[in-house]
């Protein structure tokens, strides 16, 4: 039962990432849905927002900032209706960039590596030539993600609203697998006598360990 209630949630969560997806780029590709595009593209912002203020040690304070907020969003939502394309622009290259910062902080002397943690947690003790190999996987991480907030930004200034939607809201999850997959696969060559986490595991693992922690 345990199994199937996960599977549903994560059924779930895929089905809805997928259908705010389909919304998205059809409003890019459709200028004049200002107001719905403004709407699709501040949702998860404003969600992200209430959710910050309501476990908030200060509820009171913080859910009373964000009605605020959302009665200035009210009041200039006709000048955020014929820019909402900068929203969805600022929200995926800017969620690109977090996570560029939150791995290479990481790397700082004396901290963690983010992925160094990650494998601690799946792992446990790690021997020495592991640690370093994790410091680099960090490094490509962050790597990764500073190349995807950049190639956003150029797709978005270069490229039309539905070329850069397209990779947006369909590339970008395939791509990080592919990345998943592709240290998977290094790390059992470099390591062929450990045993070796799931790809599964590891996405587990990344999306337990909240950055601000790292």
């Amino acid at each position: 039962m345990a199994g199937l209630l996960r599977w549903g949630r994560w059924g779930g969560f895929v089905a809805l990432a997928t259908a705010y997806a389909l919304l998205a780029h059809y409003t890019n590709t459709r200028p004049h849905l200002g107001l719905l595009g403004a709407l699709v593209a501040l949702a998860p912002i404003l969600l992200a927002g209430l959710s910050l203020a309501w476990y908030s040690a200060h509820r009171a304070l913080m859910l009373a900032l964000f009605a605020i907020a959302c009665i200035v969003l009210l009041l200039s939502r006709q000048w955020i209706a014929r820019h909402f394309g900068m929203l969805y622009w600022i929200e995926h290259a800017g969620t690109q960039l977090v996570l560029c910062l939150a791995f290479g902080r990481t790397l700082y002397a004396g901290r963690e590596p983010m992925c160094t943690r990650f494998a601690r947690i799946v792992h446990g003790r790690m021997a020495p030539p592991l640690a370093h190999y994790t410091r680099q996987v960090t490094k490509a991480w962050a790597g990764f993600f500073g190349a995807m907030a950049a190639g956003s930004t150029i797709l978005f200034y270069t490229a039309s609203p539905a070329d850069w939607s397209l990779f947006a809201y369909f590339f970008t999850a395939p791509l990080i697998m592919l990345m998943f997959a592709v240290e998977y696969a290094v790390r059992k060559q470099v390591f062929p006598d450990m045993k070796h986490a799931s790809i599964l595991e590891g996405v587990k693992a990344f999306w337990k360990t909240p950055a601000s922690k790292a």
